[in-house]
């Protein structure tokens, strides 16, 4: 009898995390060009917020209609404005929408898997806050000062500044986070600078998803 196919080698499977403005999915970009699968936890989120979804009849039951707009999708400033001044608001909506989008990040995860996908990559913004690190064969942290972040927020979300600082104190301090984290990618220079940064790490990440360089 001819000797059992070795079973297939699980991926790689990495965790890209980050502040609020970091730029961890200019990251995500990155990795995705030089070939990683990657999982997206923010589209996860919008996808699950669609009118007629069971997350935005959830959050429409706690919240009220308020934050609807007038087409029946979710008014996404009018629930951040609610729940950023209240943090038992903010509980309240984590514990509706991340158990969902934990189910259906795992779920992409076993599919990606099965297409043969060797290094897969979840961004995830919340991973310290809302999921399990340990769970990650790696963790990749892109950091940038808080200063950047707030400008950025400003500048490119249009934001008000009172609205910045509450969603910058709502994540955990990245120091915390970067003292849990595999590889660090800082963010504070230009794209350039961006871009050899995360190279190093894409790198080092690939020899780890071949069984080299542990």
């Amino acid at each position: 009898m001819a000797p059992a196919a070795p079973a297939p080698r699980a991926p790689f499977h990495v965790a890209l995390t980050g502040n609020i403005a970091a730029g961890k999915s200019t990251v995500a970009e990155l990795f995705r060009g030089w070939g990683a699968a990657v999982i997206d936890a923010d589209r996860i989120v919008r996808e699950l917020q669609e009118p007629g979804s069971p997350v935005l009849a959830a959050i429409v039951e706690r919240f009220g209609r308020e934050v609807l707009r007038p087409d029946g999708t979710l008014d996404r400033g009018a629930l951040r404005r609610r729940v950023l001044a209240d943090p038992a608001a903010l509980a309240a909506l984590n514990a509706i929408v991340h158990p969902e989008v934990e189910r259906r990040r795992a779920a992409l995860v076993r599919e990606t898997a099965a297409r043969g996908a060797r290094l897969i990559v979840s961004e995830i913004p919340l991973l310290f806050e809302a999921a399990d690190p340990a769970r990650f064969d790696a963790v990749v942290l892109v950091e940038a000062p808080p200063a950047l972040r707030r400008e950025r927020l400003l500048r490119e979300r249009g934001l008000s500044a009172e609205e910045a600082e509450r969603m910058i104190a709502a994540q955990l301090p990245t120091e915390t986070k970067r003292a849990r984290s595999h590889f660090v990618i800082a963010n504070d220079g230009d794209r350039a600078a961006l871009e050899r940064a995360a190279r190093r790490v894409w790198d080092e990440l690939e020899r780890r998803a071949r069984g080299t360089g542990l």
